[in-house]
């Protein structure tokens, strides 16, 4: 399962930096802007709300497992979630999780 895990991460941080380095190549990091295009369409703000509660519902979930049993290295999650987005920090939770459950 582990290298499940690690694939997805990579997934996760190649396919959406991918789409968002010509941005930033032709606007650099131009916030406005990036968040008048995720929501320029219906379309597209149905899925930058997806993103956002995904997010949150990560997070969520990364404190309830917290809880439950220690993951060392959890808040780079949070970092990844803020950085990249929920297509790295679920699967990075998941591996981290999976490893702490492991050593355990």
């Amino acid at each position: 399962m582990k290298s499940v895990y690690v694939v997805l991460c990579i997934l996760g941080t190649a396919l959406p930096y991918y789409f968002f380095a010509p941005f930033v190549l032709d606007h650099g990091l131009n916030l406005s802007l990036l968040v008048q295009q995720v929501f320029a369409t219906p379309g597209s703000s149905f899925f930058a709300a997806d993103v956002i509660v995904s997010s949150v519902a990560l997070w969520a979930f990364i404190a309830y497992e917290r809880r439950k049993r220690p993951v060392q290295l959890w808040w780079l999650c949070i970092i990844a979630n803020l950085a990249v987005g929920v297509s790295l920090a679920l699967p990075l939770f998941l591996l981290l999780r999976h490893q702490a459950s492991s050593a355990e």
